[in-house]
């Protein structure tokens, strides 16, 4: 197995101003109704030219920002699971040799229950990945088909049943609050998935977004999603269960027993940098914002041209940071160090949040301030869309 540290990196402090690393795999076997993620279905791959072209935009990356280590990488998509393990072992490989990787670096794969793709779990845990995020999204068959799923309930549980054979850390997906799913279906399917013992779930309401097939079916009158009402009772409900099991919310949709959190993620709800190559992949990293060419080809196409996929490379104010900073944190419960968050913007508290709107937010209920943090109270996570644009300064938007 390959291991996620590097001797020629050993002068450099375990996670002392370390990254995270992002990379993106952009294809799928078949496009899900619901996702509006960069995914794209191809008759065929060539796996040589994406090895080339993934390796030259990671070495890009490294000559703009190579003096710190990686501490955590995440393969998202898309369904990287499809990827042959070769090619995320030659990434990894080349992200240690470049940057280095801190000890107990964390490496995630997202991968699909398909009995095609927990085959390859073996060689993709050789291949150094040390944590997978299973999209189981169901416990029921019907559902599975009408959310275009590929796998059957039970090959989700035995891909499950794989992946925690061959890796250390196992987390899975499930979708709530679909249409005509009742308070006491999701109680029952949240509670068999609490006894999988998994240490990390990921539960997400089902939101239509704009450019899917559900956008299309509901704008036709095709397709009626639960109303906000129920919504909010199936998300008390999901709070009051994980929470009695020790899995208690520490980002608005994710769960986790204390340590076993996402780090990768943390990365991005603590806006700390991180760097993203692939398709489409986004990233933030010496105060500015990168986005690249999110159609496969066109990513090919930079990067033959420019030996990176960038299609942007913008800095960013202070007050932009700051407002991403703020929407980001204010999902975890840890809240946002107000503190940290000067020192990064060289803003000052009271021009990055309505101090007014907090004292009234608080005195709901919804906030809770201190000396140096702010966090949204678990009775205000819920209409958290509803106190970002209150918090953030008017300043901040002008």
């Amino acid at each position: 197995m390959f291991h996620a540290s590097s001797s020629t990196h050993a002068a450099k402090s375990a996670d002392e101003d370390a990254l995270a690393l992002y990379i993106h795999w952009p294809f799928c076997i078949a496009k899900c109704p619901y996702c509006d993620f960069n995914s794209h279905v191809r008759d065929q791959i060539d796996h040589d030219a994406w090895r080339t072209a993934l390796l030259l935009d990671l070495r890009h990356e490294y000559k703009v920002n190579g003096n710190k280590q990686i501490s955590s990488v995440f393969f998202g998509g898309g369904t990287p699971s499809l990827m042959d393990p070769r090619l995320v072992a030659k990434l990894v490989e080349e992200a240690d040799i470049l940057w280095g990787l801190t000890d107990h670096c964390e490496i995630t794969l997202e991968a699909n229950p398909s009995s095609v793709e927990a085959n390859r779990f073996a060689d993709l845990s050789h291949a150094g990945v040390n944590r997978v995020s299973l999209g189981l999204q169901s416990l029921d068959d019907e559902t599975l088909k009408f959310l275009g799923r590929a796998h059957d309930v039970a090959e989700g549980l035995s891909a499950l049943d794989t992946a925690q054979q061959n890796f250390d850390r196992v987390s899975f997906d499930l979708i709530y609050a679909r249409p005509g799913q009742s308070l006491r279906d999701w109680q029952s399917e949240l509670e068999k998935s609490l006894g999988f013992g998994t240490d990390h779930l990921s539960l997400y309401q089902l939101t239509i977004e704009p450019g899917t097939r559900f956008e299309t079916l509901v704008r036709t009158g095709k397709l009626v999603p639960a109303d906000d009402d129920h919504c909010a009772d199936m998300f008390e409900l999901t709070q009051e269960l994980t929470q009695a099991v020790g899995l208690p919310a520490y980002e608005i949709s994710n769960h986790a027993r204390q340590g076993q959190e996402s780090r990768h993620n943390l990365t991005y709800w603590r806006y700390e940098d991180y760097v993203g190559v692939g398709p489409g992949a986004h990233g933030r990293r010496l105060n500015s914002a990168t986005e690249r060419h999110k159609k496969p080809e066109n990513f090919l196409s930079a990067v033959q041209r420019n030996g990176n996929g960038l299609k942007f490379e913008q800095s960013l104010s202070p007050e932009v940071r700051a407002t991403e900073a703020l929407m980001m944190g204010l999902r975890l419960a840890e809240g946002v160090n107000l503190t940290a968050l000067e020192k990064k913007t060289n803003l000052v508290t009271d021009q990055m949040i309505d101090l007014h709107q907090v004292e009234k937010l608080t005195a709901l209920g919804l906030l809770e301030p201190s000396a140096d943090r702010l966090m949204v109270t678990a009775r205000g996570m819920p209409l958290l869309d509803a106190i970002l644009p209150k918090v953030i300064a008017d300043s901040l938007r002008t």
